[in-house]
């Protein structure tokens, strides 16, 4: 099943605006009668637009990290994250690329940034017992599984009438499955309760299933598209966890350390406190308030901007934490989530 990745945008206009602003650059746009538009005048205006501010932050939070958890980040990892990205995107991973602003070379760089992002919020984390009893508690073991996924929803329930009646689920997989990476091998598919290659919907059904059920039909919507994809699933082996935690150490401490990163009052903490360890001091007081999230900087009310931002916007201005994104790494991760 191949995982739709939604690259980060480069806003190279920005980039380009604020870089070439920032030598002075007096440069004329366009001439008229009675006056000129320099860039200059552009980059006063467009300092003050949101979605620059929020660049800026970025900006500011991605090189933080990089400068202190850069050297931990290797050619190797960078390699396997690109590669891994290009794998799942397929053919169209160089056109998405450059839809984005991105070179194989500039994309490998963003690549590394979010790397050293993730480094620096899993050095700060210390897995209390709560913390891995909470990833106990979501851990499911491996299990081994055929899958089929229909064109619609009035497809789907004509294909589980099909196998209810006695149709071999296999053979019916490799007949009318959507899914192009499992339907030739009968839907033949193994997850976990971490994996990403099928839906969670599709995951909790699953594990509720005894060797050789069959599911009913699961629905399961996609966040970035809003489209709604019908799947069947029937059970093969089925493995139980057990009361024996530590027979799934490594897996429970990757859960819990996942749950951390994707923290947003943790993550926000961790940056506030590398900004703090970095001296980041802003020059422009247009910019003043970009970093409030982190710091707790107070406006000219005496009221904490922090405390004064929505939940909406602190979660935009650390987009990178979560995915690594990670989904993974957004892949890739902005400077947030």
């Amino acid at each position: 099943m191949k995982k739709k990745i939604v690259l980060a945008t480069a806003g190279l206009l920005s980039v380009l605006v604020l870089g070439a602003c920032s030598n002075g650059n007096s440069q004329e746009i366009a001439t008229m009668k009675g006056g000129k538009l320099t860039v200059e005048d552009f980059y006063e205006e467009a300092k003050k637009e949101q979605t620059n501010q929020q660049l800026v932050r970025n900006m500011i939070i991605y090189d933080v990290f990089e400068n202190a958890y850069g050297d931990k980040v290797t050619d190797k990892q960078i390699d396997k994250e690109y590669n891994n990205q290009a794998k799942q995107l397929g053919d169209s991973f160089e056109s998405q690329l450059q839809a984005a602003g991105y070179t194989k070379s500039s994309y490998k760089e963003y690549l590394k940034q979010s790397l050293a992002f993730q480094e620096g919020i899993k050095s700060h984390i210390k897995l209390t017992d709560a913390d891995k009893k909470a990833a106990w508690e979501a851990f499911h073991p491996e299990v081994e599984a055929r899958v089929i996924l229909a064109s619609s929803e009035e497809e789907a329930n004509e294909i589980k009438k099909q196998i209810d009646d006695g149709g071999d689920f296999a053979e019916v997989a490799k007949e009318k499955s959507q899914d192009t990476t499992t339907k030739e091998d009968g839907g033949e598919i193994k997850f976990d309760s971490q994996s990403d290659t099928v839906p969670t919907e599709v995951k909790e059904a699953a594990f509720a299933l005894k060797d050789g059920e069959v599911s009913d039909v699961i629905s399961s919507m996609d966040a970035s598209t809003y489209q709604t994809a019908y799947y069947i699933v029937k059970m093969e082996k089925n493995t139980s966890k057990g009361n024996d935690m530590s027979k799934y150490e490594d897996e429970v401490n990757e859960i819990a350390e996942n749950a951390k990163m994707a923290d947003q009052a943790f993550t926000s903490e961790v940056i506030g406190e590398e900004l703090k360890k970095a001296n980041v001091k802003i020059e422009d007081e247009a910019f003043d308030n970009i970093l409030s999230d982190f710091l707790g900087t107070t406006d000219s009310t005496g009221t904490s901007s922090s405390k004064k931002s929505s939940e909406k916007e602190s979660e935009e201005s650390t987009e990178a934490s979560s995915q690594s994104s990670t989904e993974e790494s957004q892949s890739s991760t902005d400077a947030s989530n």
